[in-house]
């Protein structure tokens, strides 16, 4: 198994916890020990080991991120282009998947709430009472009031994500700013921080077949396949919504903004796009990406040597989409509607996480954890996104891509660089 990439493990992993759980059910037992009371065991000890991640990760990622960008003089007229481009790309891809789950409520089936369908095992009345449903001016007040957290080690100690993310970009900020020997100290810390959470997050990651298994496994020894029906239908609103962005969205921006033909654009970047859909990762593919975009869309090295690199970390609209879709679709399954203000909450947050760990491996499943934290849903209710999540996360990763390399064609044009896409154009190395 270990030979095995982790995603053949994860697909092994899924087909054995149905089995599993469909065999036994949540009654069988063999020595006096009860089947559903194992998976129960290791799905929540796995979850437990996400929620361990949550706070050193988010903390140093975006830092380090806020600090990096800071200090290398990138944030000049074409870094500010480049951010901007990437924050309204994310922005337009999480509206659209928050549209689609508003009109199509894949948590709900026959008008009712799927909770049960997906043994999610906490109470609704205990959600809500987390979540504070309602969209009153107060709620709104406390939302800007808990992203200014008065005890940052009471936030982190409670899960108070909003004001972690707002602390660790104004600390980020400043780290740019004191300069000489303790910007240095400051930042190697937070940079080394990070470092050993990726690995702590690979090694928890290289254990997530077996918790996947338990967390399979336990749904379907509760539920049957009843959990199938639900989980179809929003794995379906995702796939629709990365494909409106992709289709609609992305070539509008290509055609109006950037002056370019987008049929053209996709031709050009498709190799990077098949990369990305068959590794589902966006660092990995990067050399195919600055391939495609220099030598077969020819723009030119000065851009996408900073646009795709940055892009490979905190440009991810499918993921941003995903993240959306999947805790509004929780939040249906528990028979919760969201407020406005809430809802507001769930996009600025998607928005933020997707920067923060994008470079992590799997790193959806612990920013969809930090979202789930954010609004007061039980982190818990991640485990029943797994059944489909490979192919999730493949398409998710090739939309992560198309925006990488759209804004880079973009950012060229608005540079002043004419021959972009022209047949047989070479990229201006030095333009």
């Amino acid at each position: 198994m270990r030979k095995l990439p982790l995603h053949w493990q994860i697909l092994i992993a899924i087909v054995a916890g149905v089995a599993a759980g469909w065999l036994s059910g949540d009654e069988g037992s063999f020595a006096g020990v009860h089947f559903y009371g194992v998976y129960d065991f290791v799905g929540t000890l796995f979850i437990n080991a996400l929620k361990m991640l949550i706070v050193p990760l988010i903390m140093s990622s975006i830092i380090v991120g806020v600090a990096g960008l800071g200090s290398s003089g990138s944030l000049g007229r074409l870094g500010g282009k480049t951010l901007l481009f990437y924050g309204i790309t994310t922005l337009l891809a999480t509206m659209v998947g928050l549209v689609l789950v508003n009109i199509v409520q894949p948590g709900l089936v026959d008008g009712q709430p799927a909770k049960d369908l997906l043994a999610l095992e906490k109470s609704t009345s205990a959600v809500a009472a987390n979540v504070g449903e309602g969209g009153s001016a107060a709620q709104l007040v406390d939302l800007f009031l808990s992203m200014v957290p008065p005890n940052i080690v009471s936030a982190a100690a409670e899960g108070q994500m909003l004001g972690l993310i707002f602390f660790s970009i104004v600390f980020g900020y400043f780290i740019t700013r004191v300069g000489g020997e303790h910007a240095d100290i400051l930042y190697r810390f937070w940079d080394a921080l990070f470092a050993v959470m990726m690995r702590v997050t690979v090694w928890v990651m290289a254990f997530a077949p077996i918790g996947v298994f338990g967390l399979v496994a336990r749904t379907v020894a509760k539920t049957g396949f009843d959990a199938a029906q639900p989980l179809v239908v929003f794995s379906l609103v995702v796939l629709a919504a990365l494909g409106v962005h992709a289709l609609l969205v992305i070539p509008a921006l290509l055609k109006f903004v950037g002056k370019v033909n987008p049929v053209a654009m996709y031709r050009a970047v498709a190799p990077a796009l098949l990369t990305a859909f068959s590794t589902a990762s966006s660092s990995a593919t990067l050399p195919v990406t600055m391939d495609c975009v220099e030598r077969r869309a020819g723009v030119s090295n000065r851009v996408s040597s900073f646009v795709l690199p940055l892009g490979a970390t905190v440009n991810m609209n499918g993921t941003a989409l995903y993240e959306c879709v999947a805790a509004i679709f929780i939040a249906q399954a528990y028979g919760l509607e969201l407020s406005f203000v809430t809802q507001f909450v769930i996009v600025t947050t998607a928005i933020v996480t997707s920067v923060g760990v994008a470079g992590i491996p799997s790193a959806s499943l612990v920013a969809i954890a930090i979202i789930l934290s954010a609004v007061g849903l039980p982190v818990e209710a991640v485990g029943v996104l797994f059944v489909f999540d490979r192919i999730l996360d493949m398409a998710r990763t090739a939309i992560n891509i198309l925006g990488d390399t759209a804004c880079a064609v973009i950012i060229a044009r608005l540079e002043g660089q004419e021959d972009i896409l022209v047949k047989d154009a070479p990229a201006a190395a030095g333009a």
